[in-house]
Order: C-alpha cells, then structure tokens, then sequence
C-alpha cells in the first residue's frame, strides 16, 4: 500500500485526514491519500505566481526537452509514488484496480500521454499556429510578417479538477508546463496515479518543484480550485456544464454526445461504413466524450442498428487483466444499476427498440461494482426519449431522421463525423455551430489529430492577445 501525500507546490505534505483508494472487486487498499481543505488551499494560493516566476526563466525550448525527458520516464521509468515507488506495471495494474478500466487500456493511455510529450514542439507549434515561442514568454513579439504582437498570461497556474473515469483525458493538460503555467491538480478519487506520476516524471527531468501543486480533495475542494485559478479546465455532467456556461474562466468538458451523420448520397452504402461505427462506439470501453453515442441516417437505420447489434451485442465482461477485456467496470456501487435503471425506463416508449436484447441481459453486478454491455437502440425518430443520450459505456441510439432536419435536431455535439459528398450540405455542417470537432468523410468519431484542439484550444484559453506598442 502506497501514502500519497498532498503535494503543496511540490513540497509533500502528509495531513490527518486520508483517503483510501480500494481495488474495486476484492476492497483491498492500494493508497491512502491525503486530503486537502479549502482553507490550505486557500493560503498557499498566495505562492501560485511563484510557479509563473520560476518556468518563465526556463526557456520553452528547454522546457520542451524536459518534457520529452519526462515522457520517457512517465512511459518506462520507475518513479517515487508517495513513500513508495512504481513501475509501469505497478501504474497500469493499479489505475486498472481503481478505475475499473482493463489494464491493456490503461497502458494505451500511458503510449498516448507518451505521444503528447515526446511531440511537444510539434503540438505547440501547431496550436499557437507556427509562432515564436519566445514572445509567449516576454509578453510580446514580431511574428513572421513582422507584425508587432502581444500575448498576456491570464493566469500564473492552471487549475485542473480531474475524474476518475477516463484516464485518457490527462493528454489536454500536458501542454501547460511548456508553456510556462504552472499546475494546480485536483485528482479524481479513484485515479490519482496520473497526476502523480506524470508530477513524478516531471521533477525527475527537470521540471522546479514549484510548478506543480496537487491537492486531492472533495468537491469543495474542486469548487476551491475553480474559484481561487485564474483559469480552469473542469469535468463534469450536463449539471457542470451548465454551472459553468458562459464563465470565461473555466473551460467544462462534459457529455460528448458525438455522431456519425451518413448523407443521403452515401446511406444506401451504409455497410462500408459499419467498422468505423462500430469502432466510434465501441473501443476504451466507450468511456470518452468522442465515442459515439448517436448515428443518425435517413433510411435504413434499423439494418444499421441490427448490423451493429450484432457485432456489439455478444461482447461479454472479461476480468481486467484479461488482454482481450474490453468492457470497463462502474467502480461505484450501484452506478452501472442507476444508468441501466434509466435506459430501461425509456425503452417501453413507442418507436424505440432494443436491438441488443437477444443477446442476453446488458448489466452485470458484483459484489462491489457492476459492467454494462454494448447497448444499441433504434429511434424512429429524434423526439423519442434515448434519441440523444450518453452514457459511460458502449451505447448508441441509431436514430432515423431526414437529412435536412439533423442540423437543427443533433444538438451540442463534441465529435460529428459527416459522411457525405454533398457539397451543399458539407457547406452547412462547416458552418454549424453546435458542432465542435468536424470530420468530413469515413473517420472515427475517436481518431484524434494531436496536432489540432481537442476541444478548446487551450493556448487561446490560457493567453489573450492584445494590443501593444513600445518607444524607442
């Protein structure tokens, strides 16, 4: 068993109050972690400008080196966990037990963080599109056309209010510490190894101390984080979101509800393109924001739901050490009867259809957690109850609705990719503006391009530009 302590601008800080974190189907304890207060948090808010001070006399270019450094060492190294060490493996078998996540997931999430930091110049150099990278740190610049420019930090840390849910999400933040911003983490109760390890791998290639803070906590603490940062990056439900709606100061990723929309000129082909749903849906256990929650066509959308169903529905629960599990547990007792409560509680509503009832019951309990199986409904229309819903599983509503009605009927959608080569039609999906991230043609809703926003560009959000002029 490992203690982590709070980490209070690097210095560790070991307080009364612990926490453990359990393996979800045996209870047995992996860490006790101490827990923070909105009062000590409160005080050392004072030395955050400290971590802005320190990294702004580090060089970008440096600190991009350091981070390459990093990833090596977070991918492979054994590094100091609280008043332990851990190895890769300890880090995959560990985040498995807590978040439910199979282990082979766990470190394919590790192989992405790995990416992000090994390609740090290439990422930042595409996100602050080809600029100097000095001028970030002064303040102000000449950029390639000579223009005279000028970007103001809008604050000296990033606080960050993290989940336990999807390991995978730890990619948006990596980009700060290059960029001179230092880190005020709050982990999420079940997966804290993250921020530790990754705060562990940082110091051990060079990154000061001083950068980085963690304070695991409840959600006062979070609501402490958000309040006392300059700028934030929350996750959270459709509740967060709309808590935080309009807050210049806070960026939410919560529910996706990502979709495929297949063309009219395409829908009649609809099996070509059977893979890419499945995929969208199904892989890291369809615990993301960009895996599909909705496919939506004009016609032939119950062979659509009956194909996926039948490639969905006999994927059964494995042990998480199992290389071939790939469904991931609710860790929480009653979280996967609470969703499926819900989905059944909408499926006696005419027009709705479960496609993958003849494959067996989708919950499965345990003693002390609970799985949910791919779940594909069919919607006859966009009004029925499950038309647009996400959960945190592998479930999609397969939704019929005429082509010219589903810009005004998809609603928020994080990931839409559009299959279509209907020039007029492509014209309106570029211009929608409740569409995030567009992808025209057959591209999985789950392919990212690490070289573009996942979702908010996160140098926009951390530095404004403004007017500047100096004399002489």
């Amino acid at each position: 068993m490992l203690n982590l302590p709070i980490l209070r601008w690097g210095r560790p800080y070991t307080s009364l109050e612990q926490d453990a974190v359990v393996h979800f189907m045996t209870g047995e304890t992996l860490a006790r972690v101490s827990q923070a207060n909105t009062g000590l948090l409160g005080r050392d808010m004072r030395l955050a400008q400290r971590a802005r001070d320190i990294l702004t006399g580090i060089p970008i270019p440096e600190l991009i080196e350091i981070m390459k450094k990093a990833g090596d060492l977070y991918l492979n190294g054994a590094l100091p966990m609280g008043d332990g060490e851990q190895t890769p493996d300890d880090f995959a078998r560990q985040q498995s037990a807590s978040t439910g996540l199979p282990e082979h997931m766990c470190k394919a999430n590790m192989k992405k963080n790995h990416f992000v930091l090994s390609n740090m110049d290439k990422i930042l150099d595409a996100l602050t599109r080809g600029l100097d990278l000095s001028i970030l740190t002064r303040g102000y610049g000449v950029e390639s056309r000579g223009v005279m420019v000028s970007y103001q930090a809008q604050s000296p840390v990033l606080g960050l209010v993290l989940p336990s849910n999807s390991p995978g999400v730890h990619t948006l933040w990596l980009p700060v510490i290059p960029m001179q911003i230092g880190l005020l983490l709050k982990p999420g109760p079940q997966e804290p190894w993250t921020p530790y390890r990754m705060a562990a791998a940082f110091f051990e290639a060079g990154v000061p101390r001083e950068a980085i803070a963690i304070y695991p906590g409840l959600g006062d603490v979070g609501a402490e984080v958000v309040r006392r940062a300059g700028r934030s990056m929350i996750f959270g439900g459709t509740a967060t979101v709309e808590r935080y709606k309009g807050d210049p100061r806070v960026q939410v990723h919560g529910p996706g509800f990502s979709k495929i929309l297949l063309g009219d000129d395409v829908v009649d082909d609809w099996e070509k393109y059977l893979d890419i749903m499945a995929d969208s849906v199904y892989l890291n256990s369809g615990r993301g924001c960009i895996n599909c929650s909705g496919i939506w066509a004009s016609r032939h959308t119950r062979e659509i739901a009956e194909a996926l169903a039948e490639r969905l529905g006999p994927v059964d629960v494995k042990p998480p050490e199992d290389p071939q599990a790939s469904l991931a547990a609710f860790t929480v007792p009653g979280a996967a009867q609470a969703i499926w409560r819900i989905v059944e509680s909408k499926l006696a509503e005419p027009g709705v259809e479960h496609m993958t009832a003849p494959f067996g019951p989708r919950l499965v309990t345990a003693e002390r957690c609970g799985w949910l199986r791919p779940t594909v409904i069919h919607c006859d229309s966009p009004e029925r109850g499950l038309a647009n819903n996400e959960f945190m599983y592998p479930y999609v509503s397969v939704v019929e609705c005429p082509q010219e009605q589903m810009l005004r009927k998809i609603g928020p959608t994080l990931v839409c990719s559009a299959v279509t080569g209907d020039a007029q039609w492509r014209r309106q999906l570029i211009d929608a503006h409740h569409i995030d991230r567009l992808n025209i043609g057959a591209i999985p809703t789950i392919r990212l391009d690490w070289l573009q926003p996942h979702e908010g560009n996160i140098v926009e959000f951390l530095f404004r530009p403004r007017a500047f002029q100096a004399a002489g």
